[in-house]
């Protein structure tokens, strides 16, 4: 559901404000675009979303690969995501397999801590945790 941020109709006492809500209406672009969570899935998937004044972005609607990059050898693979291990932003997002940045994943190499925002970049990178 799409969230509204334009100006209250209310004062902080709780009386109505007059002006200017009585001749202004809510408007485009007040409004938020819904929440799109990526979740763990069976293949990547994204979707673009217009921005104001014409420009787009990416989201991740769905993570099946991940982009690793290994700091004792600088290399970078690809590797597949099985599962969500921690999530310092939520502790939800790890029982509903919610990506987001910072979140610690399992992968076929190994735990690898998120470093992009799949939300805003539309693509998962990480670094190997070295254990």
């Amino acid at each position: 559901m799409a969230k509204w941020h334009g100006i209250s109709r209310r004062k902080p006492s709780g009386g109505r404000l007059k002006r200017p809500n009585r001749y202004r209406g809510k408007r485009r672009t007040e409004v938020a675009s819904e929440e799109q969570y990526a979740y763990i899935g069976e293949q990547d998937a994204r979707k673009n979303y217009r921005k104001r004044a014409g420009s787009q972005t990416v989201r991740m609607l769905s993570v099946n690969q991940v982009n690793v990059s290994m700091p004792k050898d600088g290399k970078t693979v690809r590797a597949t995501v099985t599962n969500v291990i921690g999530n310092d932003a939520d502790p939800n997002y790890v029982r509903r397999n919610i990506v987001t940045k910072g979140a610690i994943i399992e992968t076929d190499v190994g735990q690898v801590r998120v470093t992009s925002r799949p939300g805003m970049h539309g693509v998962v990178s990480g670094v190997l945790i070295e254990e």
